[in-house]
């Protein structure tokens, strides 16, 4: 069953993000992801103020898990610490 992982990120530090987004497209196609959407958020309800939107989808839940567990990923994780406000990111399983 197809999974996506959704990130409300709210970035402070442009230039030391770029080395995060430089490092994640590997990781991403090695889990078998592909990204749908990336960009500013239009909020409808709710606090999704200054922050961007990442939509990622994965094969299934696992592959989406073992994206986010890999040492790839988490390179990119490190390369991005102190580059945002917050982060805030979950996988859910998609309905298909």
């Amino acid at each position: 069953m197809t999974a996506y992982l959704v990130t409300h990120v709210k970035v402070t530090d442009p230039q030391k993000y770029q080395a995060y987004t430089a490092l994640t497209p590997p990781a991403l196609q090695a889990a078998g992801g592909r990204m749908l959407a990336r960009g500013p958020a239009e909020a409808l309800e709710g606090d999704w103020a200054d922050g961007r939107l990442i939509v990622l989808e994965f094969p299934s839940v696992e592959a989406a898990r073992g994206f986010y567990e890999s040492e790839a990923y988490r390179e990119a994780m490190k390369a991005r610490l102190g580059a945002t406000a917050f982060f805030d990111t979950a996988i859910v399983p998609g309905i298909d």
